[in-house]
C-alpha cells in the first residue's frame, strides 16, 4: 500500500491524502508524464434550508409561542455541489474547468486547493500548491503588501532567499511600486488582484489553480496574466484553469472537463468540450425577446436585466425577419433597479462560437453613464451600425458596472442572433473585418 492510500485508509472518505513523499517519488521516475493530481470519487454535499440557532432565550421564546412547533426536528434538505468525480492531471498539462453557474467547478477547485474537504472521495498531490480562487483569500488584510508577498511565498514553502529574488519581478508585473508597502486592506479589488496573481504565478509553485478572479481586472492586465499563464505553461507547470472565457481555454488549454450538475459530463480536448459548451447554452439561452433564463449571472444585485430584444434593421431603419452581413440591429434592453446607483456603464458584448469577443459597445464609449434610483426601472436602446459579421451564430452578452471591476449585474450569454447569409453577399467576395469598434448610437430612459 502506498503512502497516499495509507493516509486514505486512516482518515477514511471524508478526508483527503495529501502524499508529497510518495509524490516526489513516482514524478522522479515517470519524469514529465509523471501525474502530479490524482481525484478519486470526489464529492461535497452540503446542507440548506437550516436557520441558525438563537441561543437558549430564542429557544425559550420559540416554545412559549407554539411549544409543539417548536419541539418537532427541523428537516434537512442537502444537495451535491460535486459528485463522484475521478480525475487524473499530469505534469505539465494545462487542464481547463467549464460548466454553467452551480456546476461545481469552485467547489472541486476549493478540494484541490485544501480549502474544503470532501465529503467523499480523496485526492493527491505530487508537488507545491498554488492557489488564486477569489480576491481576498490568502492575503492578511493588516500586512502590507510587501509583507504578504513573503508570507504567501513561505506558505507555498520558498525560502526567503527565493521569494526576495523574485519581489522586484512580482511587484513590476503587478504594477504596484508606489502601494507596495501599503497594508492591503486599502487596496482596490484590482489591486489586490493583481498582487494576488503576480505572487501565484512568480512563486514557482509546481501546481498552479486558478479561478476566475482575473476578469475583475482591466483588459490590458487580463493580457498580462494571459500572457503569463502561457510562460507558465511552457515551463512544464501544472495548471487548472476555472474560466467562462472559452478564447481563453481555447488558447492555454490542451484539454478541458466540462462539469453539468456536478458531474464531469465531457472529459477531452477543449475544442471539444467549449463547442458542447456552447451547444448546451444555445439550447437553454433565448433566441431575442424577454430575457426570461439567466444561464451565466454575475453581479452585486443592485440591479438586474430584466429582458433584451435584437431587431435587424434595413438600411432605411426598416424591420427585417432575419440579420444578414452589413445590416443595422436595434438592441432594446429594460432593467430594474433594487439598490439606487449612479454614473455606470451599460455594455453590449457579441462573442462568436470560439468564445471570442467581436464586438464591444458600451455607453461610456460615448461618454454617457447610467444613473438610477432604487425602484426604478430603466430602458436602453443601442443601434449598431452596419454590423459586418459573417454569417453564423453570436453570443450576446450584457454588463452593467464600472472601472472594469464592480459589477452590478453580469449576464455573458444574455441571447443568441443569426447572421444569415443574404443573396448580395453570396454574389459578391465580402471581407469580413472580425473584430471591429462597429459604429453605434445609444439612448437611456427612465420608465
Amino acid at each position: 500500500m502506498g503512502i497516499g492510500e495509507a493516509i486514505a485508509a486512516e482518515y477514511g472518505p471524508s478526508r483527503i491524502a495529501y502524499a508529497n513523499l510518495e509524490a516526489l517519488m513516482r514524478a522522479r521516475v515517470g519524469g514529465m508524464n509523471a501525474t502530479v493530481i490524482h481525484g478519486e470519487q470526489l464529492g461535497k454535499r452540503y446542507r440548506r434550508g437550516l436557520h441558525a440557532d438563537g441561543g437558549l432565550r430564542h429557544s425559550f421564546e420559540a416554545f412559549l409561542r407554539s411549544p409543539i412547533s417548536s419541539l418537532r426536528r427541523k428537516k434537512e434538505e442537502t444537495f451535491w455541489a460535486l459528485k463522484d468525480v475521478s480525475l487524473e492531471v499530469k505534469e505539465g498539462e494545462v487542464l481547463g474547468l467549464i460548466g454553467r453557474n452551480g456546476a461545481g467547478k469552485t467547489t472541486l477547485l476549493k478540494i484541490l486547493s485544501r480549502i474544503t474537504r470532501p465529503t467523499t472521495g480523496w485526492a493527491e498531490f505530487h508537488g507545491r500548491v498554488g492557489s488564486l480562487l477569489e480576491v481576498g483569500t490568502g492575503f492578511h488584510p493588516e500586512l502590507t503588501g510587501r509583507e504578504n508577498t513573503f508570507l504567501s511565498g513561505a506558505i507555498l514553502g520558498m525560502s526567503k532567499r527565493e521569494i526576495t529574488s523574485k519581489f522586484d519581478e512580482i511587484v513590476a508585473f503587478a504594477e504596484l511600486e508606489k502601494f507596495i508597502d501599503t497594508p492591503v486592506k486599502h487596496y482596490s479589488s484590482g489591486m489586490y488582484v493583481r498582487l494576488a496573481f503576480a505572487v501565484a504565478a512568480h512563486l514557482e509553485p509546481e501546481i498552479l489553480l486558478v479561478d476566475e478572479v482575473l476578469a475583475v481586472g482591466d483588459i490590458t492586465f487580463q493580457k498580462k496574466c494571459m500572457g503569463k499563464m502561457g510562460d507558465v505553461a511552457r515551463h512544464g507547470r501544472t495548471i487548472i484553469l476555472v474560466s467562462h472565457n472559452m478564447a481563453a481555454i481555447n488558447l492555454l488549454c490542451s484539454r478541458c472537463v466540462l462539469l453539468e450538475h456536478g458531474l464531469i459530463a465531457f472529459d477531452g480536448r477543449a475544442a471539444q468540450a467549449t463547442a458542447r459548451y456552447y451547444a448546451d447554452s444555445m439550447k437553454i439561452g433565448p433566441r431575442g425577446g424577454d430575457l426570461l433564463q439567466r444561464p451565466r449571472a454575475d453581479g452585486n444585485g443592485k440591479a438586474r436585466f430584466s429582458s433584451i430584444a435584437i431587431t435587424p434593421l434595413s438600411t432605411d431603419r426598416e424591420e427585417m425577419e432575419v440579420a444578414y452581413p452589413g445590416c443595422d440591429l436595434r438592441i432594446d434592453i429594460e432593467l430594474q433597479c433594487m439598490h439606487s446607483f449612479a454614473d455606470y456603464n451599460l455594455a453590449v458584448i457579441f462573442y462568436d462560437m470560439n468564445g471570442y469577443r467581436v464586438i464591444d459597445t458600451n455607453s461610456g464609449q460615448k461618454g454617457e453613464f447610467i444613473s438610477l434610483n432604487a425602484g426604478q426601472k430603466g430602458r436602453a436602446c443601442f443601434l449598431l451600425r452596419e454590423v459586418l459579421l459573417r454569417p453564423g451564430t453570436y453570443f450576446v452578452g450584457l454588463w452593467l458596472g464600472r472601472d472594469g471591476i464592480e459589477a452590478l449585474d453580469h449576464i455573458e450569454h444574455a441571447v443568441t442572433v443569426d447572421i444569415i447569409e443574404s443573396a448580395e453577399t453570396s454574389r459578391h467576395s465580402v471581407v469580413y473585418p472580425g473584430v471591429y469598434l462597429c459604429r453605434f448610437e445609444n439612448d437611456f430612459t427612465i420608465g
